[in-house]
């Protein structure tokens, strides 16, 4: 009888482990920090890349299904620890690049504009940043890229594209992003080291 209520107690533990496992909030997707300058921006065309091997532990190769993370959102925090005196606004897109993508093949959010250092933080819906739909989300994201820009430029932001590269770089940032599932808000005490 001891035995058997043993079994019962460790399966009862498994099954809730599991069900805890599967309804997971979050999760981080990276939080690095770089050091940016003209010498990295120009040949890069001001792209900074990380690859699926610099993400999380427990970014899902799946982003659907069994815990739903492309119709949750974003968390996206931009620490800028030093940065060039300009005043000038800034911003950076955080694009996606899928496994297999779509129509336009990537989608980007973006950060908040910025004109001097300090902490930077929106929530995206991940159904509602640009081109959110040329990614299949089943199959995976293995890169992401970040892209700094003159905020009020549109398209012709890009900072390399700039007059005066000293107003951008060098730049110092810790970038930390977080995807929610759908239905679940963000914690940003799971989330080491996170300052205001």
């Amino acid at each position: 009888m001891l035995r058997h209520l043993k079994f019962i107690s460790l399966s009862f533990y498994i099954f809730i482990s599991a069900l805890t496992a599967l309804n997971a909030e979050q999760f981080v997707l990276f939080d690095k920090t770089f050091t940016y300058e003209t010498k990295d921006a120009i040949p890069t065309k001001s792209h900074l890349k990380i690859p699926a091997s610099q993400f999380g532990k427990n970014t899902p190769k799946d982003w659907t299904s069994p815990v739903n993370y492309r119709n949750g959102t974003v968390y996206i925090r931009f620490e800028i620890l030093e940065m060039p005196n300009s005043k000038v606004p800034t911003k950076w897109s955080v694009c996606y690049i899928p496994n297999k993508g779509q129509k336009n093949n990537y989608g980007c959010a973006s950060s908040l504009m910025y004109k001097e250092p300090g902490v930077y933080e929106n929530i995206v819906d991940m159904n509602k940043f640009w081109e959110n739909d040329s990614i299949i989300w089943n199959k995976g994201i293995k890169m992401m890229t970040l892209v700094i820009k003159h905020a009020q430029k549109g398209g012709k932001g890009h900072a390399h594209l700039q007059p005066d590269l000293s107003k951008f770089f060098p730049t110092k940032l810790r970038v930390t992003m977080v995807q929610v599932s759908e239905g679940s808000e963000y914690n940003p005490s799971k989330v080491a080291n996170l300052k205001k």
